[in-house]
């Protein structure tokens, strides 16, 4: 057996790595034609051909993520046929191969694809792309949300503080940053702006601070404010520079860990985190969809050529993994809109997959 499993998984890895390849410069081209456009638009900043093909090399993590599962589909599919159509396989089942044996194997294989899957979604992806979102701020400005920025609530014994980033470089400087104070009761309490901020460990470091703290005058009981002016001023916060920009940029580019505490600081601070625990839980079950492709691939392997109908299919494979893609992504969204459970939402696709890839692995093989 240790024969049959060299040949499947030396035949399936060399199979996974072309289709993989093929898909990644085909991504790869559409990003370089993005990049000559911005190349124009941006030049009078700086920003050359060095840039581009930096930028768009920083992009190839998220782009192995993110092609890894179908690529796993169309590879072990193309194999499989193919050791069926050379009668191969058949030999092999002759030789003593049992299916869940042969299940096994590929399963086995299928644990170095989720371990990659989840390596480049969880590690390499999140740091290419802060990477990359450095150079870009670099000669196209800061990452801003709308006309507003980005706003994040804070709650620290019994105040409460609402803070409002407009600007920021993705790594640790901020620009035009407003912290509002309220007490216990929703009652205004103090507005600090500041120009420019970094985020530092525990702490915001402040410059150019103009601070307003309202104060109530005993006499009269009407309200005033105090301004202060400050060079520089320690804020002290939890708000790590993950949280500014995981308001500001997409969650899927954020890791599994980040995702979690990000998580973790909406709930306790009574926000709405229905659209990132979707996300997290995506991250957890979307390498595992590598495991669902080599099931799915299996039962090509026993199908009969003399009906003619293989190269049929073979496609209808490909498209199977191309609507695993898409129904994921569909799930996140109506999932979202619906607030629907987010564990159920995220591992549904992948159940429903499974599910149809073992009834035919059944009805295929396991019924003759």
């Amino acid at each position: 057996m240790k024969t049959v499993r060299t040949l499947l998984h030396g035949e399936i890895l060399r199979a996974v790595l072309f289709v993989l390849a093929g898909f990644l410069a085909l991504f790869l081209f559409f990003d370089l034609v993005d990049e000559l456009q911005a190349l124009d638009r941006y030049a009078a900043q700086g920003y050359r051909m060095q840039h581009a093909v930096l930028f768009i090399a920083l992009k190839t993590p998220n782009h192995l993520y993110e092609l890894m599962p179908i690529s796993v589909l169309i590879g072990s599919i193309f194999v499989m046929a193919r050791l069926a159509q050379s009668s191969e396989f058949t030999i092999l089942r002759t030789g003593g191969l049992e299916p869940w044996a042969a299940l096994s194997m590929l399963l086995k294989l299928g644990l170095i694809f989720v371990s990659l899957t989840f390596f480049f979604g969880d590690y390499a992806s999140p740091w290419a792309e802060r990477q990359a979102q450095q150079i870009k701020t670099k000669f196209q400005g800061n990452l801003t949300v709308g006309q507003t920025g980005a706003w994040l609530k804070e709650k620290q014994g019994q105040h409460q503080f609402a803070v409002n980033v407009r600007r920021f470089d993705g790594i640790a400087h901020m620009q035009d940053i407003r912290i509002h104070a309220f007490n216990s009761e929703g009652r205004l309490l103090s507005i600090t702006t500041a120009a420019t901020g970094e985020i530092l460990a525990n702490e915001w470091q402040l410059k150019q601070v103009l601070e307003k703290t309202l104060q109530q005058d005993p006499p009269s009981g009407l309200e005033r404010y105090q301004v202060q002016q400050h060079t520089q001023l320690a804020w002290k916060t939890r708000i790590s520079a993950d949280m500014v920009a995981a308001a500001l940029l997409s969650p899927d580019t954020m890791s599994t860990w980040d995702l979690f505490n990000y998580m973790r600081h909406l709930s306790s601070n009574n926000q709405n985190a229905q659209r990132y625990e979707i996300e997290f839980w995506r991250k957890v079950f979307y390498p595992l969809s590598c495991l669902v492709m080599l099931v799915l691939a299996l039962p090509f392997a026993y199908l009969n050529f003399r009906s003619g109908q293989i190269a049929g299919h073979v496609f209808g494979g490909v498209l199977a993994g191309i609507s695993f893609s898409l129904l994921n992504n569909i799930f996140s969204f109506i999932g979202n809109l619906q607030n629907w459970q987010p564990l159920l939402t995220s591992a549904a696709p992948a159940l429903i997959y499974s599910a149809i890839s073992l009834a035919a692995f059944w009805w295929m093989v396991l019924r003759r």
